[in-house]
């Protein structure tokens, strides 16, 4: 179900804020992006985001022509390469913030009219859901770069945490529809659609694993030692000499620390892990004895999830105790399933029966087989895209984005 034009609109105007937001508070010289493989440049992806807006709502949708001649050429993801993006002409800051505002405006005008088609509303909806994988990225940017944490307020929100929340759900065999219904509002092309599925009985962790557990996996050797790493997964830690988790280290004393964005601070005991990658989830699971689940045992665990109104839309400012009790709990007794960390899934990506791409044929596509399966959405997922059928997709590689895990019963 598509919102009303009202609701719509509202959206708009706060995606386009989201990505204004991330980029208007860095200094002149922060703006100055360093090549790096896993990122953008700042100024670019605010500008391709709004490209977006104007070439399926705008464009595609209401024949308007383009704000400028050269934007296919600049900011055309599909046509421009990675690192061509570093040696492209992009507006400044000013210049960035006028091009998507101007869009934003034209969008907004469009969408007061009351004859609107079906098709140029769900591409209004697709475009901001694309706004907001792009302040999630710009997010993760600022925290790969070191710079301050997002600038918007924490939520005061307190919430429960119960101290029992360890150990595991049983869940038993079962049948399930997996994926989105079409009945179910906006999706993308690779939930599409709902389908039964079979599951055996198995166990899931009730809470995803923290890092005070992955340093013991650290502590343990486990980056030294072959045992816990599948051939493939060794020979990354090998090749990468990873030793421990990106963005950890040992202050003088030899305890390990984790760097938030700008600020440095203790491992917490109660905090879900990031920043990890498919190999060392998979690792990791291995040497605790355990598992990675797979998407229609991570799914089935986590329906019946709402979103936790204390770890979304960048309030957190970050991961949020495993323990606590907020509106998230699954139907099965999990805890925090949608909205603290991206888990990995055992599952390489792939499409479901029937699959046919949606307009933008090249988000889905291109990465079947290539990528592996997270689930559940991070504490920097807004609230209006995460849901239990939202599947996200990697490289096996990454662990710079909010990754982690939660771990199934042998």
């Amino acid at each position: 179900m598509t919102p009303d034009h009202t609701e719509l609109r509202a959206q708009v105007h706060d995606s386009h804020r989201r990505i204004v937001d991330l980029i208007s508070d860095l200094e002149e010289a922060q703006l100055v992006v360093p090549y790096l493989p896993s990122i953008n440049p700042l100024l670019w992806e605010a500008c391709h985001a709004a490209y977006f807006h104007e070439m399926w709502v705008l464009r595609e949708g209401h024949g308007e022509a383009p704000a400028r001649s050269d934007g296919d050429a600049l900011f055309n993801s599909i046509t421009v390469g990675h690192e061509q993006r570093w040696t492209l002409p992009v507006p400044n800051r000013e210049g960035a913030i006028q091009f998507t505002s101007g869009v934003r405006d034209r969008v907004l005008k469009v969408l007061e009219q009351e004859e609107l088609s079906d098709q140029l509303l769900h591409w209004a909806q697709y475009a901001v859901m694309h706004d907001d994988m792009h302040a999630e990225s710009l997010a993760n940017t600022r925290q790969a770069l070191g710079y301050a944490p997002p600038p918007f307020d924490v939520d005061p929100t307190v919430m429960e945490v119960e101290s029992d929340a360890a150990g595991d759900v049983d869940v038993p065999e079962t049948t399930f529809r997996m994926g989105a219904e079409p009945e179910s509002g906006f999706c993308f092309d690779n939930e599409k659609w709902a389908h039964e599925v079979r599951v055996r009985p198995y166990a899931i962790s009730r809470t995803a694993v923290t890092e005070a557990e992955f340093a013991t996996f650290v502590e343990d050797g486990g980056y030294e030692r072959k045992e816990p790493w599948s051939p493939e997964s060794y020979a990354w830690c090998q090749a990468t000499q990873a030793d421990m988790p990106l963005y950890w280290r040992r202050n003088r004393a030899g305890d390990l620390e984790i760097r938030d964005y700008d600020q440095w601070r203790p491992v917490d005991p109660h905090r879900a892990v990031i920043h990890v990658s498919w190999y060392e989830a998979e690792a990791f699971a291995r040497w605790a004895g355990r598992r990675l689940p797979n998407e229609p045992e991570w799914e089935l665990a986590a329906r019946g999830s709402r979103v936790a109104h204390a770890n979304l839309d960048w309030r957190g400012g970050g991961t949020v105790d495993v323990r606590a009790c907020a509106a998230a709990d699954s139907h099965v007794g999990c805890r925090q399933m949608v909205g603290n960390a991206w888990e990995w899934t055992a599952d390489c990506f792939g499409p479901f029966d029937g699959f046919t791409p949606d307009m933008y044929e090249d988000f889905s596509k291109p990465c079947f087989g290539t990528r592996r399966v997270l689930r559940g959405g991070a504490w920097a997922t807004t609230s209006r895209l995460v849901r239990p059928t939202l599947r996200n997709f990697f490289q096996p590689d990454r662990r710079d984005v909010f990754g982690g895990l939660r771990t199934c019963a042998l």
